[in-house]
This record gives C-alpha cells, sequence and structure tokens, in this order.
C-alpha cells in the first residue's frame, strides 16, 4: 500500500439496485414507478430553455419549496429540498447525529445507514426487528444520540402505526427523530406522521420524488419539520454545496406536485395492483408479509429465494435480493403494470409446479 493511503478515508460502499442496460426486460428490482411521469412534467421539460440552462439555479429552491409548503399545508420555513431522499438524509445524519452517542436503527432496513454512519464517524446500534418483522418502540426507550427508519421499513413493507411512532417521541424528546415515508403514498391517508410535527419540535419528516412521483431520474427529495431543524440542515447544506438542486429539478418538481390528480390516480393503481398480485402470492404459497409501499417482500418453501432470483433473471425478470441473516429467502418485488405482474405470476407457477 502507498504512504498516501495511510490518510485515506476507506468504506465499505453502499451498493445501489442493478440498473440493467437491457430493455427487454421486466424491472422489478428498484421500486421505481411503472408509470410515466405526470403529463404536466413531460409538457413543462420541453419548455425548459437555453437560458435556465446556463445560469445557476436558485440555491434558495425557492419555487419548489413553496410549492410543496401549499401542498402539506405548512410554512416554507418548514421545507427542505435535496437531490434525492438519499442527499436529504445524508445532510440530516450530518446536521443532527452529532454526539458520543450511538444512533438507533433497525437492523433490518437500508443497509446506506450503516454506511453513512460508519463513513461520518457516527457510532450506531441496530436494534433488531421483532420476530414478526414489526419495529418494537420499548426498544428505542434508550440513551441515544438520534434515531431513525423508514416507514413503512423497507424491505419489509411493514407500516409502524402512528401511535407507536408516538410512543417513540414521547421517549425520546433529547434525540432527533427521523421518519423516512417513501413510501407512504402507497399507505393510506393517515399512515403520515407530518400531522405531529406542530407537536414534536424534534421531529423531521423525510420523502421522496422517485416512488410516487416517477421521478427517480431527476434525484428530488425533501424533509418536513420545525423550523429550527430545517435551518440547521440548511446551514450545513450552503456549507459544503449551495447549488445542490439544478433548474430543471426544480421547474419538474413543482409540476409534479400541482398535478394532484395524475399522482392520485397512479398511486392508487399501483396500490390495486399490490392487493391482487399478494392475493395471487398466497395462493402459491408464498408467505408475504403485509404491504404498505410499492413493493411486497416475499418467499416460500418451495424453493430458495436466491434461486428464485436467479430464475427470475434468466427469464428476464429482476426482483431484490437480499443475502442477509433472518431474511435470505424472502425476495422484494417491486409493484410493476398489471401486466408486469401477470406476467411474474405466470413464471412463479411455472417454476414452482
Amino acid at each position: 500500500m502507498s504512504k498516501w493511503e495511510d490518510n485515506v478515508r476507506k468504506v465499505e460502499p453502499y451498493v445501489p439496485g442493478e440498473q440493467p442496460n437491457d430493455t427487454n426486460i421486466i424491472k422489478l428490482n428498484t421500486n421505481e414507478n411503472p408509470y410515466p411521469p405526470s403529463p404536466m412534467v413531460m409538457k413543462a421539460m420541453q419548455e425548459v430553455t437555453e437560458e435556465g440552462l446556463r445560469k445557476y439555479p436558485d440555491p434558495t429552491c425557492s419555487a419548489l419549496i413553496d410549492a410543496l409548503a401549499d401542498y402539506h399545508k405548512v410554512n416554507s420555513a418548514n421545507v427542505f429540498v435535496g437531490v434525492g431522499s438519499d442527499d436529504v438524509i445524508a445532510t440530516a445524519f450530518m446536521t443532527f447525529f452529532h454526539s458520543d452517542k450511538k444512533i438507533l436503527f433497525p437492523d433490518i432496513s437500508y443497509s446506506f445507514y450503516p454506511v453513512w454512519a460508519s463513513m461520518m464517524e457516527i457510532p450506531f446500534e441496530k436494534v433488531p426487528l421483532a420476530d414478526d418483522f414489526t419495529i418494537s418502540p420499548e426498544d428505542y426507550k434508550k440513551e441515544n444520540g438520534g434515531i431513525i427508519f423508514p416507514n413503512p421499513n423497507a424491505p419489509t413493507a411493514m407500516l409502524l402505526e402512528k401511535g407507536a411512532i408516538r410512543e417513540i417521541l414521547d421517549a425520546n424528546p433529547d434525540s432527533v427523530v427521523i421518519v423516512d415515508e417513501a413510501y407512504v403514498d402507497f399507505s393510506g391517508e393517515d399512515a403520515s406522521v407530518l400531522d405531529l410535527i406542530p407537536e414534536y419540535e424534534n421531529l423531521l419528516v423525510t420523502r421522496t420524488f422517485s416512488k410516487s412521483r416517477s421521478l427517480a431520474g431527476l434525484r428530488i427529495g425533501y424533509a418536513i419539520g420545525n423550523e429550527k431543524l430545517i435551518k440547521y440542515m440548511s446551514d450545513v447544506k450552503y456549507s459544503y454545496n449551495s447549488y445542490t438542486m439544478n433548474e430543471t429539478s426544480l421547474k419538474l418538481g413543482v409540476e409534479s406536485v400541482k398535478d394532484d390528480a395524475y399522482f392520485k390516480k397512479t398511486c392508487d393503481a399501483i396500490v390495486n395492483t399490490r392487493e391482487n398480485f399478494t392475493k395471487e402470492l398466497l395462493k402459491l404459497g408464498f408467505n408475504v408479509l403485509p404491504s404498505k409501499a410499492n413493493f411486497v417482500f416475499a418467499g416460500t418453501d418451495k424453493m430458495p429465494a436466491s434461486e428464485i432470483f436467479a430464475k427470475a433473471r434468466e427469464n428476464h425478470i429482476f426482483f431484490r435480493y437480499f443475502a442477509q441473516n433472518r431474511i435470505d429467502n424472502f425476495l422484494r418485488i417491486t409493484i410493476g403494470t398489471d401486466e408486469d405482474m401477470e406476467r411474474v405470476v405466470r413464471f412463479l407457477k411455472d417454476l414452482l409446479a
């Protein structure tokens, strides 16, 4: 090893879901939306000008922040935006997890939580999920330097009820609690904890445009919380990159927020497909965890998940497989169109016959 490498920060990197170049596939491995973005977004994209690309974008991202504030009925000072929810959550890690105490997050959850904590030298503890893969509030009633969990969780797709989240918040008034709601738009009207923000100044809720708004390619994420939380995050953002959002993303993001009818229509379609697909999996003998996301987490004793994953890939069907203790016989299957899922069911019937 060269001497200069002694001073290099060495990390075990997060591995994102595979993005194959082949278009002749059913891609159900990264929880993308099977439907196109709003027609209003596509129209606005045609109106992008050379002048808009020549200049730096608005560093305050005011148009998108104002649109989100209006949509969620909060003040603009309660909203932070970034380059996808990954950027937003990473900024939150840098901002709020800044003590010698361990932060807490589920042991079965996003694999980038421990990656970021390690990279930023934040002490952490992986809190085991219960035997039924649920998050237990009791496990978070101990000293900590912060708490983060997705709701619904990933990859389990299971939703923690609002009362349980309130219990975690009540037990942790001295820590910032981050609830990552990347999939909550598929969870029902009362699933979000945004309405708890006025009660808890230490609650930060993060969201993304990648799933329910079909804009994974633009990378738009945001957070909503107490004005002080947002101000602290903005201070950190401006300290390392004041122009995080590009002009095109800002403009198209605003148009997506405006088209609420299309947004609700596609979310409803995915939920309906999810419920129908779940019924078919159960008929085939799969164990399917109760999903409130745009994917299901399922496995069967008839064949190891790793084999189903490999066979599906051979047939140009891409799922996500995690070689991790307790979940190594499950597959995470994104919900596609009705036609996509019908083809998947036919494939599984033939495979398991």
